[in-house]
């Protein structure tokens, strides 16, 4: 089993990126997929999953309305849009996957089987 996230790079404020997580050895649509990052000195986070029962998206309160969480089925694939970055949004970026993954445990780091290597995001002018 194996994820791969990609797309990260540097981009100024206000700049757009689309995250990709690409899985290998499992079907992501029956997992619940999650979106974490962390920055240096801080401890991984959070920010986006999409439950596997109904494909529903989930985000925390600080990009709410400017990413976008979403999976093509057939590119067994996981995207994550992220619109209107902010400086405070740099860190690495991760995808992880998870069969077991319940909305409880959907944000926590111990909720998932497989994890991508990440990818790095920094927005800086």
């Amino acid at each position: 089993v194996q994820l791969q996230a990609y797309g990260g790079g540097l981009v100024q404020p206000g700049g757009s990126l689309k995250l990709s997580c690409a899985a290998s050895g499992l079907t992501l649509a029956v997992t619940t997929i999650g979106w974490f990052r962390q920055a240096p000195g801080k401890e991984r986070e959070w920010i986006s999953g999409m439950r596997r029962t109904d494909a529903r998206p989930y985000y925390t309160d600080s990009v709410k309305g400017r990413f976008t969480i979403s999976r093509d089925t057939a590119e067994n694939t996981v995207y994550l849009q992220m619109d209107s970055l902010k400086p405070e949004d740099t860190a690495v970026y991760y995808c992880a996957s998870g069969y077991r993954t319940i909305l409880s445990t959907m944000t926590m780091v111990s909720g998932y089987d497989y994890w991508g290597q990440g990818t790095q995001v920094t927005v800086s002018s």
